[in-house]
């Protein structure tokens, strides 16, 4: 009769008082008990852990966008590429969670939508973090946090610095000339597309070969912003999938409001290029 497997016949810890377990090393006690429901009904677990983990990855994103950022502005571009293309995979998994939310129906959503009272994913913090660091400052969407002077200062924080885009351009007026009001201007306002960054970052898509770490720049960046596109419209799908047209329950108008998110570019003379070549 073939003996049950045991791992410590091969050496495996199986003993661990007073050792470093899994569970420790990753706090699963707090971490697996943060999900307190405050009805009973089924599909709330759900919608908690659909936006407990969409935050964990946003955690992680703006990890690795602080970090590019930071390459970028001191000439490690290589280093950049690989936290990029990572946060672009980042959002591939964000995108996945949506295909989960969708499972759950209209009908189950409105058995617990009233508890959520006047919360809203529209304020979060670390989407709204990401938005600004990617270049998309909207000062007015401070007052959502305002209750809040911790979260506020960081936000405020971040709209003091340039934004990943803004450390882009500097990077390409290193080998191609930008006007000073483009490189001078003031980063705590919204970007807006200026005609002399478009024809920059066309000159290097017409010679890709002279300006290669500027095209692989350009191309981790639009990489990056189509899974962040992606994002949203699986957002916009997935709120009209579930709650129709009704008003959101942050006050905003639901998918009226997605859908203008819809129209914004962060980086986007790449795109405008595409017309000119």
């Amino acid at each position: 009769m073939t003996q049950p497997y045991d791992p410590a016949d091969e050496g495996a810890q199986m003993s661990f008082d007073g050792r470093m377990s899994y569970g420790d090393y990753l706090s699963l006690d707090m971490l697996l008990n943060a999900q307190k429901t405050w009805t009973n009904t089924h599909d709330e677990m759900l919608f908690i852990i659909q936006h407990q983990t969409s935050e964990l990855w946003m955690r992680l994103a703006i990890h690795e966008l602080t970090a590019a950022r930071e390459r970028l502005q001191s000439g490690k571009a290589h280093q950049a590429f690989k936290m990029l293309a990572r946060v672009a995979r980042i959002f591939e998994q964000l995108n996945s969670a949506w295909d989960v939310l969708r499972t759950m129906t209209p009908s189950d959503y409105t058995a617990f939508r009233d508890e959520l009272g006047q919360s809203s994913g529209f304020q979060s913090h670390q989407y709204r973090q990401i938005e600004f660091m990617l270049g998309n400052r909207n000062k007015a969407m401070l007052r959502p946090h305002a209750h809040r002077p911790d979260i506020l200062a960081l936000l405020e924080a971040e709209l003091a610095q340039p934004s990943l885009y803004d450390v882009a351009l500097k990077v390409l007026s290193q080998r191609i000339s930008l006007p000073d009001d483009v490189l001078n201007r003031d980063v705590s306002d919204a970007y807006q597309p200026h005609p002399a960054v478009t024809e920059a970052w066309t000159q290097v898509y017409r010679d890709t070969e002279a300006y290669w770490d500027l095209y692989e720049l350009a191309e981790k960046l639009v990489d990056f912003e189509d899974y962040f596109r992606r994002w949203r419209f699986n957002h916009v799908t997935t709120v009209e999938r579930v709650i129709g047209f009704k008003r959101g329950t942050g006050g905003t108008g639901g998918v009226s409001y997605l859908k203008r998110m819809l129209e914004v570019e962060l980086f986007p003379e790449l795109w405008h290029l595409r017309t000119e070549l």
